[in-house]
């Protein structure tokens, strides 16, 4: 009976953290959002979801695209390790099928950002963070 206790203690635990993730997480996308918006890009989707991931912002201003990578770590240099290649290869195949979807969508140009909040609630972008190789 004390195992199962220790048992769905851990169960919320693990919720609770996550939840907490979860407010963080949608906490730095909106102050991504706001930072884009002040320098005047148009934010074109939010949370755009696709069979090969999610891409956080895609945002435009005159003929570029930004695809965006939102992280919220303690630390610039937690967050900025933390993008791996699969994840990146996802990011493009998910970039990829949204522009094939959005033909309405009109750029010279496109790049992959990644903007940082740190715990400190700094925002650092990444500008042409990774490139298809």
């Amino acid at each position: 009976m004390a195992f199962r206790r220790q048992e769905q203690g851990m169960v919320n635990s693990r919720r609770l953290a996550g939840a907490a993730s979860y407010r963080r997480g949608r906490h730095a996308e909106q102050v991504a959002m706001e930072k884009l918006a002040g320098e005047g890009w148009t934010i074109l989707k939010h949370r755009a979801r696709t069979p090969w991931g999610e891409i956080d912002l895609i945002a435009a201003r005159g003929g570029m695209m930004i695809f965006v990578e939102v992280k919220c770590r303690p630390t610039f240099s937690q967050a900025a390790s933390s993008l791996g290649t699969r994840q990146i290869r996802r990011l493009i195949d998910a970039a990829s099928m949204l522009c094939a979807e959005n033909p309405g969508w009109v750029y010279d140009e496109m790049r992959f950002d990644v903007i940082v909040v740190t715990a400190d609630n700094a925002v650092h972008q990444i500008a042409d963070a990774f490139r298809l190789e």
